[in-house]
């Protein structure tokens, strides 16, 4: 079984304060989507809405067309897993998995069956009969993951579940909910702040902030055409490098240029475009570490971060704006020392004063 998913003009309030305002979503059947934003931007509220562990102000929520917001949880045909796991601690492994179908009055063959295939599925056999005290933090999610798989639903909410498991077993567990995803074919909703996340698992990426929607894309789409500064600046590790620039138009272009006067020539199209302040963006893979010339940026290496494959350099220029470029893995820069910096201006992004990313004319503002 699989939903499609429809959001709209939902708006939730805690008092005074708004956590969404008329936000609209639409999910196919069977996509993987990921909510991405900073803590506080209402991800993990959306989400609750869906289940019904939250009201809805105003707006509808729809599930294969039927409205179901005014539905209680256990009618709306999904499956949430909680960043906290929410294990009864005194069941074991293979009562925690049959509660809540035992409480739909589900016969006890069937259960038995949904737990063997989601136990054997998640490689969770051998752990039946014991407790949750019993496990691991692996081991625990994995449960949880199981006790929504044997409910069959037509969707599965997760919450921030891989924020208490360790760097090595997060990845691990990022593959495997890929896995299930692709045996399963169910429609799956995952909330995250972790972009890398995001990245890995999401079909599409929904990226809030400030009670609002800023972006829906694919994952490359997010990374490669931000619509506005705060993608740009929130998807990507390290963070989009910004500098305040000037524009102006040559040969139909932009060509941006910093209050030091460093001139970089872009690919973006400048019908249109006003001209003035913006700010300029591009990755730190778009920065290449560079012998120093007089004609060229230049700064001080400030820190650098080895991480085998290249070497991230923060560079220091003279106007006190730090840089963050890429060298190779062995490199033999050092702290201290003075470098200049090769800047790739076709990969370069341009947002304006209002934070919109400026693609030209003919694709429009975002």
């Amino acid at each position: 079984m699989t939903a499609s998913i429809d959001i709209k003009n939902v708006t939730k309030q805690f008092g005074s304060l708004t956590v969404l305002d008329e936000l609209s979503l639409s999910i196919p059947a069977n996509e993987f989507v990921v909510f991405l934003g900073p803590s506080g931007c209402g991800k993990s509220t959306l989400l609750r809405m869906i289940a019904g562990l939250e009201s809805v102000d105003s707006g509808e929520i729809l599930i294969n067309g039927e409205r179901i917001d005014n539905q209680p949880p256990g009618q709306r045909g999904v499956a949430m897993v909680f960043q906290s796991y929410a294990l009864y601690p005194h069941m074991t492994v293979r009562d925690n998995m049959a509660f809540g179908l035992k409480n739909i009055s589900v016969e006890r063959s069937v259960i038995d069956a949904r737990i063997a295939e989601a136990a054997r599925m998640l490689e969770i056999g051998h752990l039946l009969d014991r407790k949750p005290g019993q496990l691991s933090g692996g081991q625990r999610q994995r449960v949880a993951i199981g006790r929504a798989v044997v409910k069959e639903p037509e969707a599965f909410l997760f919450d921030e579940p891989l924020s208490n498991l360790d760097a090595a077993l997060r990845t691990r567990t990022r593959i495997e909910l890929a896995q299930l995803h692709q045996r399963l074919k169910s429609t799956m909703i995952f909330v995250t702040h972790d972009q890398i996340e995001a990245m890995t698992l999401a079909d599409r990426i929904v990226v809030m902030n400030n009670r609002k929607i800023e972006q829906i894309g694919a994952p490359m789409e997010i990374y490669n055409r931000p619509a506005t500064r705060f993608v740009a600046g929130f998807v990507g590790a390290p963070a989009m490098n910004f500098l305040p620039v000037k524009t102006k138009a040559e040969g139909g272009l932009v060509v941006a240029e910093t209050a030091a006067g460093l001139r970089i020539a872009t690919a973006i199209p400048a019908d249109g475009l006003a001209g003035g302040d913006c700010e300029l963006g591009l990755r730190s893979e778009h920065v290449r570490i560079a012998q120093p010339a007089g004609d060229a940026a230049e700064g001080v290496v400030d820190v650098l971060e080895r991480l085998g494959e290249r070497t991230l350099v923060y560079v220091r220029l003279g106007d006190g704006h730090q840089i963050v470029g890429s060298d190779a893995g062995d490199s033999r820069v050092s702290v201290g020392d003075r470098v200049g910096l090769a800047f790739e201006g076709a990969k370069a992004h341009l947002f304006d004063t209002s934070g919109r990313a400026w693609h030209g004319r003919e694709t429009g503002h975002g």
